[in-house]
């Protein structure tokens, strides 16, 4: 069957080491998977289960990116995380098996528009408003499971201009990855292509035009993206 629009390009993220891209299909979220985050945005001390979000697959921006200032906002701030990139289909998994469903690791910032976000909160609404934007989930290169010299015991640093923002062992996750994959599965069928970011700690804060953000992740490759005044066409270039 012919299509009556032209069909929208597919996102590809590019893998260390290896000359094909990662072809994106979905954009998973963790919301609020570290204690500090939830103190920080005073949202109270415990929670039950994960609750998930999800960003559209052209959210995505690579490593070196130029954001623009999204629209509706006031208040546009950072989330460092470990992003989970998915190779192996599965439902139902098991948290013991749940790594042998992973691809590769990646560096991701969960760009927010908090005001927006609080706004949907208060109205007991969903967060699409402040998460699921153009442009609001950058990820750096993914680093293959198989050949990532690191642990899930590694630290993530986000800095902006320099300055250390934010800085966490990931084993401060509410929920580790293989739980995080495991409470996922249960309510949708992963399959090769999907990301899954983690969740952040304390530390989020607004940014602006001109500023430029980055993320280390203990032995994964790094991300960067710089923030520019709000234009269409701008993630098109690189910083």
């Amino acid at each position: 069957m012919t299509t009556l629009l032209w069909p929208p390009a597919q996102v590809a993220l590019p893998v260390a080491g290896r000359s094909e891209g990662f072809p994106v299909r979905r954009v998973y979220c963790v919301g609020r998977n570290y204690l500090d985050h939830i103190r920080e945005m005073r949202e109270g001390d415990e929670r039950d289960d994960p609750f998930f979000f999800q960003k559209p697959a052209d959210a995505v921006v690579p490593d070196g990116a130029v954001v623009p200032y999204p629209p509706q906002t006031t208040d546009l701030q950072f989330e460092g995380e470990l992003v989970v990139a998915i190779g192996t289909p599965g439902s139902d998994i098991a948290p013991q098996d749940a790594l042998g469903h992973v691809f590769g690791f990646a560096a991701g910032i969960d760009l927010t528009r908090r005001d927006l976000q609080r706004r949907c909160r208060e109205m007991a609404h969903p967060w699409e408003a402040g998460k699921s934007f153009d442009h609001s989930a950058p990820c750096g290169l993914i680093q293959p499971v198989e050949e990532a010299a690191w642990t899930l015991s590694g630290e993530l640093r986000l800095s902006v201009n320099g300055d250390l923002r934010q800085h966490t062992g990931l084993k401060l996750m509410i929920w580790d990855v293989p739980e995080i994959i495991s409470h996922l599965s249960r309510s949708y069928r992963l399959m090769p292509g999907d990301l899954i970011y983690t969740g952040t700690p304390a530390g989020v804060a607004p940014v602006r035009p001109g500023d430029r953000i980055h993320v280390e992740i203990t032995g994964l490759p790094t991300l960067t993206v710089t923030i520019t005044e709000g234009d269409t066409h701008a993630s098109q270039r690189t910083a």
